[in-house]
């Protein structure tokens, strides 16, 4: 009896949809061997999907499908074992199909069902004859037997096809990933950032072309998978490293500012990012550390501060060197006026030095507000 659902079936049997030409050339030959032992002119193995009973081989006849509704594999299928209607003429089920009461006028059927290995019964192989008949013993089970080979075949047919698939598809995407590879090598190595992965125990496992540069021109060693990164770790920042690398560790991305090699020809500014590398499972297996040349920026930095510094100085020389003068004329010029002192050009005198102490004022608070965050607090 049937332990699948129609539907279940009908997936089966797309699996046998095309035959390659050298398994159907066997089952041909099973074909015509059961026909000749059977002793009948029609020979036939059926698939039946949803609608047709296809004939993937036939022996006496030329039709290449039927309806399903007439299809005497319609019983055969759900059955265990050999199904035969001895006399269609006179069977309940089949005295008024059209097969039977016109051509080919079938009044034989015997048929085995074809299972797959996984159970589904999707055809079946079996002989017909125009006149009514029995099987001998050898003969039923010479069905039997010819069936389950029909059914291997097919099956064999479909495991070929599906490997081929398989490979085909694999063969795609270790392609694809070849590619996919190659075009994130380039950009990894076309990166002026270093990049090293290092595992759990400080040792590389990958490296991009800048980090083998950078290695190469401080240390002068080639870096290679395997190393440890503590040899390429400065003395004096090897216990910072270590706990930057043990936080990342703990799954938290972490970045740093080193000073490499100062005081040598190679000195230079590094900003580098601890970031933790985890498995499918989540497990954090290493660390990535990713470095960034920030020489230029701090070389402007200090370049800067060379600059707030000049400005400091200049706006302190404004402030007292330049406003001590003008401020001892103001002096100058309330005490004539307290004296009564006064001369032809005494008015445009005190207009000139009030400008003059305005104009320095503007000045030293151009200054401070060019300084923003290092204002200076001048007093007059």
């Amino acid at each position: 009896m049937m332990r699948y659902t129609e539907h279940q079936r009908l997936n089966a049997v797309k699996r046998f949809t095309h035959l390659d030409a050298g398994i159907k050339k066997d089952i041909d030959q099973l074909v015509s061997l059961i026909a000749e032992i059977c002793e009948t002119p029609v020979a036939l193995v059926t698939l039946l999907d949803k609608d047709t009973q296809w004939f993937k081989s036939a022996v006496g006849t030329e039709l290449e499908s039927t309806p399903r509704s007439v299809a005497f594999c319609n019983n055969t299928i759900r059955q265990n074992e050999l199904y035969i209607v001895p006399n269609a003429l006179i069977d309940a089920d089949f005295s008024g199909n059209p097969l039977v009461t016109g051509d080919p006028n079938v009044r034989f059927y015997a048929g085995a069902p074809l299972f797959t290995t996984d159970g589904f019964a999707v055809g079946s192989l079996c002989v017909v004859d125009v006149k009514p008949r029995e099987l001998t013993a050898h003969q039923k089970k010479s069905i039997g037997i010819l069936a389950k080979q029909v059914a291997n075949l097919m099956e064999f047919n479909w495991s070929l096809n599906t490997l081929e698939e398989q490979h085909k598809k694999e063969q795609e995407h270790s392609q694809a990933r070849k590619e996919s590879d190659l075009k994130l090598k380039a950009i990894f190595d076309s990166s002026n950032d270093t990049h090293i992965l290092v595992d759990r125990n400080f040792e590389v496992l990958a490296f991009n072309r800048s980090a083998s540069v950078f290695i190469r021109s401080l240390y002068n060693h080639k870096l290679a998978h395997g190393d440890s990164i503590l040899d390429y770790t400065e003395p004096a920042l090897l216990e910072q490293f270590k706990k930057y690398f043990s936080i990342a560790l703990t799954g938290r991305s972490i970045r740093r500012e080193w000073l490499l090699m100062p005081g040598t020809p190679l000195e230079c500014w590094k900003v580098t990012a601890f970031v933790p590398v985890r498995d499918h499972n989540g497990e954090v297996i290493g660390i990535s550390l990713n470095s960034t040349d920030i020489t230029h920026r701090k070389r402007q930095e200090d370049y800067i501060n060379i600059q707030n510094e000049a400005l400091q100085r200049i706006a302190m020389m404004q402030s007292h060197e330049l406003r001590r003068p003008v401020a001892s004329l103001l002096g100058i010029m309330d005490l004539m006026k307290m004296e009564n002192i006064y001369f032809n050009y005494f008015d445009m005198m005190e207009l000139t030095v009030n400008e003059l102490d305005e104009k320095i004022r503007g000045i030293v608070k151009d200054s401070e507000d060019t300084l923003k965050g290092h204002r200076l607090s001048i007093v007059a």
